[in-house]
């Protein structure tokens, strides 16, 4: 009997021991698990905020290239400029310097066309004038090979009909493309027939036909 008891006592002894650690246990919080999701809030937090900066920093790049752009475009295009001192301090909006943006390009395709309008005018003056100084050249050097030739033949009537032969060709021509309904039909029709038909080649072709033309007459 007296072993029994002693062994129900330390029994007794033993659960309240186990309860009183189980109860101690239960109520000691999981601290590990809310570090980790303390730790994993944050990270997401922090993530979010450097998102958000990068967006910002991107965002602000791009307004910032923007009105760069803008105040290139007003620096380089001459209508931009503020004449009126009245509104000198007032800031133009977008819309008017891409306006004038588009209408100083507008004008600058404009004066290119002109531009090379005139060029190619140009070069068919040079090329005009380079085969009249051939020919010229021509003339000089017939001319100084035989210096008494043709000299005192020619009569006033032969070189009045070379002269008129001339004319006749260039008035039919002349009769054929140009209309007199009024002035303004009247001068652009005699610039292109100049154009057209008083090219070097051509006058030298008309002059080489009349020279014939005389000469069969005479002989």
């Amino acid at each position: 009997p007296a072993l029994f008891m002693e062994n129900a006592r330390k029994g007794s002894i033993v659960s309240r021991a186990n309860s009183i650690g189980s109860t101690s246990a239960s109520s000691v919080p999981n601290t590990d698990d809310e570090d980790s999701d303390y730790h994993q809030e944050s990270f997401k937090q922090s993530y979010k905020d450097q998102r958000r900066r990068a967006h910002t920093q991107a965002e602000q790049k791009r307004r910032d290239a923007i009105k760069k752009g803008y105040n290139d475009l007003q620096a380089i295009v001459p209508t931009c400029e503020q004449q009126d001192f009245s509104i000198s301090s007032q800031k133009l909006s977008k819309a008017i310097v891409l306006q004038k943006t588009i209408d100083y390009i507008q004008f600058l395709h404009k004066e290119k066309k002109k531009q090379e309008e005139e060029v190619s005018t140009l070069r068919k003056d040079v090329m005009a004038l380079k085969i009249m100084k051939v020919n010229y050249e021509q003339i000089v050097k017939a001319h100084q090979d035989n210096p008494n030739e043709g000299k005192n033949q020619i009569s006033d009537e032969v070189k009045f009909n070379v002269f008129q032969g001339i004319m006749d060709s260039l008035f039919q021509s002349f009769n054929a493309s140009v209309s007199v309904t009024s002035f303004q039909e009247l001068s652009a029709c005699v610039f292109s027939w100049i154009e057209e038909h008083c090219k070097p080649q051509t006058l030298q072709d008309i002059v080489i036909g009349v020279l014939h033309k005389v000469k069969s007459q005479l002989y």
